[in-house]
């Protein structure tokens, strides 16, 4: 079941239970707006590349559209309108005053110089100014962007409509970023694994953690966990999955990763295979990175107690755990 897809069966399943007339369900269901931009540069050899970026505003109604813009290749429509819609229903829940949107551009960021991210993000800014704004639609970092990508966003956009700090949330601190906002979902995720082990008599202290996913929401989850006491015996990412059943020193792997190291590389680890990971036995498993990734094929064989979802959609509905034991949050 692709994400848009899964999305949807969930929002109709909750629409069922709150007793939503069929066409206030169907509006709820139909984004806003939906934009699609071509974005050539020049690559630093000179020659051209083009990517497709996208934007989905998929619900103003309590307020301007808010939602990340991710770097990443499997970035498409239905990805995209998944996530905007996610948005929405994520703002109204806990009661803020903003809708739901969600952006991306499908690429490899790993692949692009630094010059090459900047002329892109100003580039795809250009093709989609005149549709955000402080009143309209504010972007934020997703998976593969960050506070550097923002001040881009930001600077590009002010080009066009004046100082316009307002315009994206997650940029540095001295353009008028939040102290603590890198930490901020990270810290969440540390919270609702407190919250869900405590009603079971349990803590994060002396508890066993696996985590998929190390970019930013993965890293703090794994340091404010590593922090509480908690044991994170495995974790992935695109650089590699490792393992330590006496736990991992999340400091030290913080340095190598900071220093420019890969996972798998880590000495304070054994490397594992990242098939293993998700199915890996543990107390608490963290899906941090992608959707769709705790499925029908693997949910017979995940060992967590509890599943805390740290990404967006990780859990494929369709079926996924029906055979599983594991508790989610």
């Amino acid at each position: 079941m692709n994400a848009l897809a899964a999305t949807s069966r969930n929002f109709r399943q909750a629409a069922r239970l709150l007793g939503l007339d069929s066409k206030l369900e169907k509006s709820l269901l139909i984004p806003f707006r939906e934009i699609k931009v071509e974005c050539t540069i020049p690559k630093d050899d000179g020659t051209l590349a083009s990517f497709v970026g996208f934007r989905v505003q998929h619900d103003n109604a309590r307020g301007p559209m808010k939602g990340g813009i991710r770097y990443h290749p499997e970035v498409d429509p239905d990805e995209v309108n998944a996530l905007a819609q996610l948005m929405t229903w994520k703002t109204a829940v806990a009661a803020v005053p903003y809708g739901g949107a969600k952006g991306g551009i499908g690429c490899s960021p790993g692949d692009l110089s630094r010059s090459e991210l900047e002329r892109l993000t100003r580039v795809f800014t250009q093709k989609i100014h005149d549709l955000i704004g402080t009143h309209t639609d504010i972007p934020a970092p997703d998976m593969g962007t960050n506070s550097q990508t923002m001040a881009w966003i930001f600077d590009e956009y002010s080009k066009f409509h004046g100082h316009s700090p307002a315009v994206v949330t997650g940029k540095p601190i001295d353009l008028g970023g939040s102290l603590g906002r890198d930490a901020a979902t990270g810290r969440g995720v540390m919270y609702a694994t407190e919250a869900l082990l405590a009603e079971y008599g349990k803590s994060i202290s002396g508890s066993t953690f696996v985590i998929q996913g190390f970019g930013n929401v993965g890293s703090w989850a794994a340091q404010l966990i590593h922090e509480k006491g908690g044991k994170v015996i495995a974790l992935g990412d695109v650089s590699g999955t490792i393992r330590n059943k006496a736990g991992i020193d999340v400091p030290a792997l913080m340095k190598h990763r900071n220093e420019g190291g890969q996972l798998k590389d880590f000495h304070g680890a054994e490397v594992m295979d990242a098939s293993e990971l998700l199915v890996h036995e543990c107390d608490v498993l963290l899906p941090c990175a992608l959707g769709g990734v705790l499925n029908r094929e693997n949910a017979p064989d995940v060992k967590a107690k509890f599943i805390i979802e740290a990404a967006n959609h990780p859990t494929d509905p369709e079926d996924s755990y029906q055979e599983g034991s594991g508790r989610v949050a």
